[in-house]
């Protein structure tokens, strides 16, 4: 049962210059409580996090955290050591992990005190082998983190903060990559660790794990706190409502005929440095009119598939055939001018470049479009008014067009990624992870726009973790497990997780 008060925020507020990011939130955890954040992007879910944890200063507020004794005592503002020392855990939706590192050095990575001069690196290990014994979340510890995919460097985000034996843990979309049977096994690992007196918070847009895990739901709109509501009393529809003061639209699926073949892949391998970035013989062919789910776990070969359809990676073997084209030269530059358009997996390293303008972010794919340059030399006021009509068009928010793209939320860069994937109307769309992180609102919006490509004669492969979007949205699923692609004949929720996980075909 929840009792003792061990976390309370009370009249937190953040601007950055004109931007207001949280407007005086009052927030209470309880020991042993699971407590849900939720919001759309945007709404300072994370800056409000990361208030908590020492990466920002508040401009006002306060946080009073429980001592050893119980009694509440004021957290030093701005200090992550001082949030680390009360017990205070952070997993971030964007990594902080050392990719020169292994996974175990990175788990131990500041965890010791600089003084000792060698590690207990056996007593270590057995720890870390016993959390993931505890929580199911299991990481190869042997191996440089830069050689990880997303979701196992997610995985390595959580085991380094149970680690640390915090009392207060906060996860930052926390499932995001992870099958819905590892999703489940976390929070029931998690919900025993709460029965034992850890207390969590969650920022999540999935709310089916919200509404089954949670204890109780907190959500922000535009920086503010809008309401509470116990998970037991909430709906999704509620829940909606709270988030963006109105339902979210359904998406109308209409149905469409398969058209002629837009892409084949014949007998395609990838050598990569590891299974995990490889292919073996795949064979893949989507049409006009057509979503193609690719359903799987992170790191099982997403990224080969995802970096030959892009241009990144050459092909070991085999033949890419684009419009009954055999693709020659290969390079990003012949896959976009081939009609590919690309919405990556990891917008902030492979999407955008962080220190350009928004604008130019916008641009940066047409270069070669007499519209943008003349004889080498840009068209501002085009770029300009281009890109104004785009944030307008995609409701792009952030602090304006000319501002560095890094300065705009995820959610907002996602946005203006499709913004530039789709004013193009390209014939072949390859859409990696396109609503991870999303606002409810958001998914929904990309979701609309997939399928107006779709109807439009687009042939689109969805690439995702979430399998209730690749249930929405597919016409046609495969699964991709330790580099083999195989067609799904089942729409089954629970077998499709096992043949993610490798334990059904």
């Amino acid at each position: 049962m929840i009792a003792d008060k061990v976390l309370s925020l009370e009249g937190l507020s953040k601007r950055f210059g004109s931007v207001v990011a949280n407007d005086n939130v009052s927030l209470e955890l309880y020991r042993g409580e699971i407590l849900a954040l939720l919001g759309e992007n945007g709404a300072g879910k994370t800056t409000l996090m990361n208030m908590l944890f020492g990466h920002y200063l508040p401009d006002s507020g306060s946080v009073h955290v429980a001592g050893e004794k119980g009694a509440l005592r004021p957290l030093a503002l701005g200090h992550p050591q001082a949030a680390l020392e009360a017990g205070i855990g952070m997993v971030h939706q964007h990594f902080t992990l050392a990719e020169n590192l292994s996974a175990f050095d990175n788990i131990l990575l500041g965890s010791e005190p600089l003084s000792r001069l060698r590690r207990d690196r056996s007593t270590g290990r057995a720890k870390i082998d016993q959390i993931m014994s505890d929580s199911g979340l299991r990481a190869d510890l042997d191996i440089p983190v830069g050689r990880m995919s997303v979701g196992e460097r997610q995985r390595v985000e959580i085991l380094k903060a149970l680690y640390r034996d915090v009392s207060i843990l906060v996860l930052d979309e926390p499932t995001a990559v992870l099958t819905p049977q590892e999703a489940d096994t976390l929070f029931e690992n998690i919900g025993a660790m709460a029965k034992d007196g850890l207390s969590v918070i969650f920022i999540s847009h999935k709310l089916r794990e919200v509404l089954a895990f949670s204890h109780r739901i907190a959500v922000l709109r535009h920086g503010t706190k809008v309401g509470e509501i116990a998970s037991a009393d909430a709906t999704e529809r509620t829940i909606a409502r709270m988030m963006v003061g109105a339902e979210t639209p359904e998406t109308k699926r209409e149905s469409h005929e398969p058209g002629a073949p837009v892409l084949r892949l014949e007998n395609v391998s990838v050598a990569g440095r590891s299974r995990r970035d490889s292919l073996s013989d795949a064979d893949l062919t989507v049409r006009r009119h057509e979503i193609l789910g690719v359903a799987g776990v992170s790191g099982n070969g997403q990224s080969a598939l995802a970096g030959i359809i892009s241009g990144l990676m050459p092909l070991s073997k085999g033949a890419m055939v684009i419009d009954n084209a055999t693709i020659n030269g290969h390079d990003p530059l012949t896959m976009i001018r081939a009609g590919v358009g690309r919405i990556p997996e990891d917008r902030h390293h492979d999407g955008i470049v962080g220190s350009m303008s928004v604008a130019e972010n916008m641009v940066i794919e047409r270069l070669d479009d007499p519209e943008i340059q003349t004889r080498g030399l840009l068209k501002r006021d085009a770029i300009q008014a281009h890109a104004e009509k785009l944030a307008r068009d995609y409701d792009v928010r952030g602090p304006g067009v000319e501002a560095n793209a890094r300065l705009l939320s995820g959610g907002n860069i996602q946005k203006m990624i499709l913004a530039r994937v789709f004013e193009r109307s390209p014939k072949l769309i390859l859409a990696n992870q396109p609503t991870r992180g999303l606002d409810m609102g958001a998914a929904a919006e990309v979701a609309r726009r997939l399928l107006e490509a779709r109807s439009r004669g687009a042939a689109i492969i969805l690439i995702s973790e979430d399998l209730d979007e690749i249930l929405s949205l597919s016409d046609r699923i495969m699964v991709i497990h330790d580099g083999e692609l195989v067609e799904a004949d089942t729409r089954d929720r629970e077998t499709l997780g096992l043949m993610m996980a490798g334990e059904a075909a």
